[in-house]
């Protein structure tokens, strides 16, 4: 299928629509959780997607210090990227994009983006919105509206690249289309947007004047 129009820009969520990081991941979310007790089967499904610090927030711990808990968790993510790598065809795709017309947009903090885009080979863009930069993270919208306005586009004309629940519902609540990354999923996705399991499945056309029309 293809897209009724070209789209300005392409937005990306990164851990799970760029890259596969998710083993890397939950390995480390895990030794957090058997650290407090949580029962995995349950909790590990909800980290995607969402930021560290809302993730353990959520969990309505008692007497933690949240900075120091969601600093030993971004300290093991940084030093685990054991198994990070592109999803198929992603670097290829993203190397045909002009540099002004997409940017990241990703839950991680800037030094664990830059750590697992390394570790997969992904060139980062000139514009890397992280969960530093906004004070609410996915599933609000901010990170999505701040990425097209760095770029200079309507978010109404940008397509968002996501493969978790609270991602797809960030870019709905912008205001941009949507399409969904199933390559990286370990637990099903129902969703009524379009779908891509890879990047090798996709046919992009840059236009003479920039615009991106991609058909699935």
């Amino acid at each position: 299928m293809s897209f009724p129009r070209a789209h300005q820009a392409f937005l990306f969520d990164m851990d799970g629509t760029l890259i596969t990081s998710t083993a890397a991941a939950e390995r480390v979310w895990s030794r957090w959780a058997e650290r407090h007790g949580l029962d995995l089967e349950t909790f590990i499904p909800t980290i995607h997607g969402v930021r560290a610090i809302d993730t353990i927030r959520r969990q309505n711990l008692p007497g933690i210090d949240l900075d120091a808990e969601v600093a030993w968790v971004e300290r093991g993510e940084i030093e685990d990227i054991e198994g990070v790598a592109p999803i198929s065809g992603a670097v290829e795709f993203v190397k045909r994009l002009p540099p002004d017309r997409w940017a990241v947009v990703t839950s991680a903090t800037v030094p664990l983006a830059r750590v697992r885009l390394k570790a997969a080979g992904v060139e980062p863009p000139h514009i890397l919105i992280t969960a530093d930069d906004v004070e609410r993270g996915k599933p609000d919208p901010a990170g999505y509206l701040k990425a097209a306005e760095a770029l200079g586009f309507a978010i109404a004309d940008c397509l968002v690249f996501e493969d978790a629940e609270a991602g797809i519902q960030a870019g709905e609540a912008a205001g941009a289309d949507v399409v969904a990354i199933t390559a990286a999923r370990t637990h099903p996705l129902e969703t009524s947007h379009p779908t891509l399991k890879d990047y090798g499945e996709a046919r992009l056309e840059v236009g003479a004047d920039g615009t991106l029309a991609l058909t699935l």
